[in-house]
């Protein structure tokens, strides 16, 4: 098992396989294509040979090494924040969610941009469902009294709109630090509707027509991807 941190501004601390903790200080420093495998085998002294075994591509090593980088810094605060969210409202607690999973990220870009490009190659399915399963429990309890049409909703615009953000930073047309307080607006303002809204006669509408509650809401809700 590998162990990824960060301690403060600089680039994440790695134990555990040092082969990983050297791609993602290539990752965070120099972006997906610094990651060369001769230059790992060099910086790791390790042969080729043991790379490959280990690891059958380069992307399923990059793979790897971002799985344990949010895995430590994204996801790993998520189950003991459950005791820890505000209570204030849902806006208040959505938004502390928000923040834990998405703030790593305006301090290492190269590791979101990696990621970005990542999730849509080999392997990427395995991140966006590594994502999920760190989240869903904490979204469900964030969630748990909101009417399930709402809740379904919520779900499609809020991935919609992450997306964008992340693929408008990837590339280049906005800077890493707006994807928070763009974050932040769009749950404010859907929360603020739903609200002052009453919720025994108001329909949610989804698409072209009402939404239904479905099996596994909130599954892709807030992962990033």
């Amino acid at each position: 098992m590998v162990t990824v941190t960060a301690k403060g501004p600089g680039a994440p601390i790695v134990s555990g396989d040092p082969i990983l903790g050297i791609v993602v200080d290539m990752l965070d420093t120099g972006g997906y294509e610094a990651v060369q495998l001769r230059e790992v085998a060099r910086r790791a002294r390790v042969s080729m040979a043991t790379i490959y075994k280990r690891y059958r591509t380069r992307d399923e090593l990059i793979v790897a090494a971002l799985e344990g980088w949010m895995d430590a810094n994204r996801y790993a605060r998520l189950p003991s924040l459950i005791d820890e969210l505000p209570g204030e409202s849902m806006y208040s607690d959505l938004m502390h969610v928000m923040r834990t999973i998405f703030e790593p990220w305006e301090r290492h870009p190269l590791m979101l941009r990696s990621y970005f490009q990542a999730r849509s190659g080999p392997g990427g399915k395995r991140l966006i469902r590594r994502g999920v399963e760190a989240v869903v429990p904490v979204a469900k309890s964030v969630l748990a009294q909101a009417d399930p049409g709402f809740v379904n909703d919520l779900e499609l615009i809020l991935t919609g709109v992450v997306f964008g953000f992340l693929t408008r930073f990837a590339q280049g047309e906005i800077e890493v630090t707006e994807i928070v307080p763009g974050i932040e607006r769009t749950v404010y303002w859907l929360t603020q509707a739903y609200q002052n809204a009453d919720a025994g006669r108001q329909p949610h509408i989804s698409g072209g027509g009402i939404s239904q509650p479905s099996e596994g809401s909130t599954s892709s809700l807030y992962c990033g991807q």
